[in-house]
């Protein structure tokens, strides 16, 4: 399972094969927040939110395989799979929104 979430990263960094945290962290010169959120493209946030979403889910497999293990509490267990669960939900629910906007799209008329 986590080979196949590895795989998704190709999609978020261009192809490249690599991928490096800071390339969507804070960036280096001050500047205010409204300019911030201006220089910020919509394809970075979504690579940003990608990235929190794959790690989150790659916790909750390492804490399920350390639970399996003994090596982790039921409590951690539990809350790092919870963790997973919801941030899984909330991508579904993401996905669905693109499906439907861009049915809506298609459904246009020229």
């Amino acid at each position: 399972m986590i080979n196949a979430i590895d795989a998704l990263r190709t999609v978020t960094d261009g192809g490249t094969g690599k991928v490096s945290k800071t390339q969507y962290g804070q960036p280096t010169a001050a500047v205010s927040g409204a300019q911030e959120a201006s220089d910020v493209s919509f394809f970075d946030a979504l690579a940003n939110v990608s990235m929190d979403a794959i790690e989150t889910l790659k916790v909750g497999e390492a804490a399920a395989i350390s639970g399996v293990s003994g090596k982790a509490s039921a409590q951690q267990v539990a809350e790092a799979v919870m963790a997973a669960e919801t941030t899984l939900q909330t991508t579904i629910a993401i996905r669905d929104k693109v499906v439907s906007a861009y049915q809506e799209v298609v459904r246009m008329a020229i």
